[in-house]
C-alpha cells in the first residue's frame, strides 16, 4: 500500500471510529444520548463523509474472512478490518433507527378503497372498470404521507419518505458489499414484520387457528368472512404490495452514488427481506380461508363459500404479481391457489349436499290449510340465489346430476317412485342449469310425498297446486333463474299446477255438483210422468249439507297468492252457480208448493256467490246475512 493509500485508510478509520457504537457506553460526539447520522434532520455532510469512509475502508482494507459476520462479534483482525467491523455495527444501528423512526403512519383510508376493487367480472357479468388506469396513477413525492400509484388493482403506498428510502438503500448497499447483507436483512425483518402484523390487525385480521375458526357458530363466521374478504383485498393489494415495493427500493442493486470511486457488488436480493417481513402475516391471513375450505359442509354455507372463492380467485393475479417473483415467498401463491381449489370443491360438495337435503327433508306433519311449505320457499329462494351466482357456478359446476343421485332418490322408501330425470335439451344446457332443474324435480318429488300426508284428497291437490304455482312464479320473477331453467321446463311446471288445480276442483266439487243433476228425481208410471218430491227434498238437503261442509272446511284452506285465489273462486263459481241456478229454475216450485220450503231451499244464487268469498282465506268462515229465497 503506498503512502497516499495509507493516509486515505487512516483518515477513513478516524471518521468511522468517531461513530463507534460497539464501545461500551459510547455515544457519538461524547454526549449523553447517542446521536444518529441518518435521523432525517442531522448533519447530512457528516453522513456523507461516513459513507465515503466506509467505501474507502472496503476499497483499501477488505475484511478478512474472520471479520465477516455479525458486526457485534469481536474480531481478532487488524486495524482495517476492525474499523470495517465498527462501521458495520454503526450502519446496522442507523438502519434500524431509520426503519423505526422514519416510517410514515399507514393511513387506513388509503387502503379502504382496495376492499371493493376487482380485476375480474363480478357474478352478474357486469363490467368492472380496471382500477389501474394510467391517469389514476400517482407518483411518489417527498413529504407526501399517503401518495400511491396503481398497478392494475394494486395500490403501492409510500411507507417512508423519499429521503429515508435513499438512506436505507445507501446503508443496505454498503452492508451487503462488505458481506453483512444477512445482518441487514435480519434487522429489516425484525422491524418490518411487526409493522406488517400491526397493519393487518388494523384491517381487522384476527389471529385464529384452524380449530378456532371451525368451532365458531355459522352466524359469527359469516360476519368474519365478510370482514376477511375486505381485509384480504386491502392486505394483498395495499400492505403486501407496498412492502414488496419498499424492499425493492431498499435492496435493489444499481451502482452506488457518483461519489463512490468503485462499483459495489450486487446487494442481496430483495426477495429474502420481503419474505421474512410478510410471510408470517400472509400465512396467518390465508389460514382463515383455508380453515373455511376444509370445514364442515352444509347448504347454508354455499353463498359465503362462493364469495370467499371469488375473493381468493380475484386476488390470485395480484398474489402472483407480488409473491411469485420471489422464490422465498412463492409458497404464499401456492397456498392461495390450493385454497381456491379446495373452496371450489367445497362449493360443488355443498350443492350436492343441498340436493340430498331437499330430497330427504324429514317433515312428516302437513302444513295447515295446504299453503306453501317452508321447504318450497327455502329451496326456491336458494335456487334464485344460485342463479345470481351464475358466473362463478357455471365455471365450477362442470358435470350434470349423476345417475347415482337418481338411484339414491329411487331408493328412498319413504317417498313415491321417483320419475326419470327428463331434462329438456340436456346437450344444450349448462351443467348448472341441469342441476337447477334437478333440484326442482327433487323438490316436486318431496312435495308429492308431503301431499300424501293430508287425509283429504282435495286438500292434497290444493297443497300441490299452491307449491308448484309458487315454484313457477319464482322462476318467472327471476330473469337469471328463468334463463337457466328454460321456457320449455317452465311450461311443464305450469301444466302441473294447472293439472293440480283441476284435480282439486274435481275431487272437492264433483259430489256437490252431482247433487244438482236430474238423475233419480223423475218417476214414471201409467199415463203420466212426474217428480219424486221426497227424492227432490233429499237432493236439496244433500246439496246444502255438502256445500256447508265445503264452506266450513275450505274457508280454512289457504291459497296465499291473491290472483290464484281469485281465479280459483271464479273457476268454481262458473261451474257451481249456473248449475244451481238451473236446478232452482227447474225444481223450486215443487218445494215451494209444499210444507216448510225453507228447510230445503236455504240459499239463493246470490247467497252462494257471497259465501264463496270465504273460501281459501285460511280462517274460520264469517257469518253472512243471507237472503232466504223462500221469502
Amino acid at each position: 500500500m503506498d503512502g497516499s493509500a495509507a493516509a486515505d485508510l487512516e483518515a477513513a478509520e478516524r471518521v468511522v471510529m468517531r461513530w463507534d457504537s460497539t464501545a461500551s457506553g459510547s455515544s457519538a460526539g461524547g454526549g449523553g444520548e447517542e446521536q444518529m447520522l441518518f435521523d432525517g434532520g442531522g448533519d447530512r455532510a457528516e453522513a456523507e463523509r461516513f459513507l465515503r469512509a466506509v467505501d474507502d475502508l472496503r476499497r483499501l482494507a477488505p475484511p478478512s474472512p474472520a471479520a465477516v459476520g455479525s458486526p457485534r462479534r469481536s474480531s481478532s483482525a487488524g486495524g482495517g478490518s476492525s474499523a470495517v467491523h465498527v462501521a458495520m455495527a454503526r450502519l446496522e444501528d442507523e438502519f434500524r433507527h431509520v426503519l423505526s423512526a422514519r416510517a410514515l403512519d399507514l393511513e387506513m383510508e388509503a387502503l379502504a378503497g382496495l376492499s371493493s376493487l376487482s380485476i375480474s367480472s363480478d357474478r352478474r357479468n357486469s363490467d368492472v372498470t380496471d382500477a389501474g388506469d394510467d391517469d389514476e396513477s400517482v407518483s411518489s413525492s417527498v413529504g407526501r404521507r399517503s401518495s400511491y400509484r396503481s398497478l392494475r388493482s394494486i395500490r403501492e403506498i409510500d411507507l417512508f419518505p423519499a429521503d429515508a428510502i435513499t438512506d436505507l438503500h445507501a446503508i443496505a448497499s454498503r452492508m451487503a458489499a462488505a458481506g453483512y447483507g444477512r445482518e441487514c436483512v435480519q434487522v429489516y425483518a425484525s422491524v418490518r414484520k411487526p409493522a406488517v402484523d400491526s397493519a393487518l390487525r388494523r384491517l381487522g385480521v384476527e389471529k385464529l387457528s384452524i380449530g378456532d375458526v371451525q368451532r365458531l357458530e355459522w352466524d359469527a363466521l359469516e360476519t368474519k368472512i365478510r370482514r376477511w374478504i375486505s381485509a384480504a383485498r386491502a392486505a394483498v393489494r395495499g400492505v403486501f404490495a407496498s412492502e414488496r415495493r419498499l424492499c425493492f427500493l431498499i435492496f435493489h442493486d444499481p451502482p452506488l452514488s457518483s461519489s463512490t470511486t468503485t462499483t459495489t457488488p450486487a446487494v442481496t436480493t430483495h426477495d429474502s427481506p420481503f419474505a421474512e417481513a410478510v410471510k408470517g402475516a400472509a400465512l396467518q391471513l390465508f389460514g382463515f380461508a383455508e380453515a373455511i375450505s376444509i370445514g364442515r359442509r352444509s347448504p347454508e354455507k354455499l353463498f359465503k363459500m362462493i364469495d370467499l372463492h371469488d375473493a381468493v380467485a380475484d386476488l390470485l393475479p395480484d398474489i402472483s404479481d407480488i409473491f411469485v417473483a420471489s422464490k422465498a415467498a412463492e409458497s404464499i401463491y401456492v397456498q392461495a391457489a390450493e385454497i381456491r381449489s379446495r373452496l371450489a370443491d367445497a362449493v360443488r360438495g355443498i350443492l350436492s349436499e343441498f340436493e340430498n337435503a331437499v330430497l330427504r327433508d324429514p317433515s312428516k306433519t302437513p302444513v295447515p290449510g295446504g299453503t306453501i311449505h317452508p321447504l318450497t320457499r327455502y329451496v326456491m329462494n336458494y335456487s334464485s340465489l344460485i342463479s345470481d351466482y351464475k358466473a362463478t357456478l357455471s365455471e365450477l359446476i362442470v358435470s350434470r346430476p349423476s345417475a347415482s343421485s337418481r338411484i339414491a332418490a329411487e331408493g328412498n322408501e319413504a317417498t313415491p317412485a321417483f320419475p326419470d330425470l327428463d331434462l329438456p335439451n340436456p346437450d344444450s344446457q349448462l351443467p348448472l342449469a341441469s342441476h337447477l332443474v334437478w333440484i326442482i324435480v327433487v323438490l316436486e318429488h318431496n312435495l308429492e310425498s308431503k301431499a300424501s300426508l293430508y287425509k283429504d284428497v282435495a286438500l292434497s291437490h290444493l297443497f300441490f297446486m299452491n307449491n308448484v304455482h309458487y315454484i313457477v312464479h319464482k322462476v318467472r320473477d327471476s330473469s337469471e333463474l328463468r334463463g337457466l331453467i328454460g321456457d320449455e321446463y317452465l311450461k311443464r311446471l305450469t301444466g302441473k299446477f294447472r293439472q293440480a288445480a283441476t284435480s282439486y276442483q274435481r275431487t272437492a266439487w264433483l259430489k256437490i255438483l252431482n247433487c244438482l243433476r236430474d238423475e233419480g228425481l223423475h218417476v214414471s208410471g201409467g199415463f203420466s210422468s212426474g217428480i219424486c218430491k221426497s227424492a227432490l227434498r233429499e237432493r236439496f238437503k244433500a246439496f246444502n249439507a255438502a256445500f256447508e261442509e265445503a264452506h266450513r272446511v275450505q274457508s280454512g284452506w289457504y291459497v296465499p297468492d291473491t290472483q290464484l285465489r281469485e281465479e280459483l273462486r271464479i273457476s268454481i263459481s262458473e261451474k257451481l252457480l249456473p248449475a244451481y241456478r238451473s236446478f232452482l229454475g227447474r225444481f223450486r216450485h215443487h218445494i215451494e208448493n209444499g210444507r216448510h220450503p225453507e228447510l230445503y231451499i236455504k240459499y239463493s244464487v246470490e247467497d252462494l256467490e257471497i259465501v264463496m268469498a270465504d273460501f281459501f282465506e285460511g280462517a274460520s268462515p264469517s257469518p253472512h246475512n243471507r237472503r232466504r229465497s223462500h221469502g
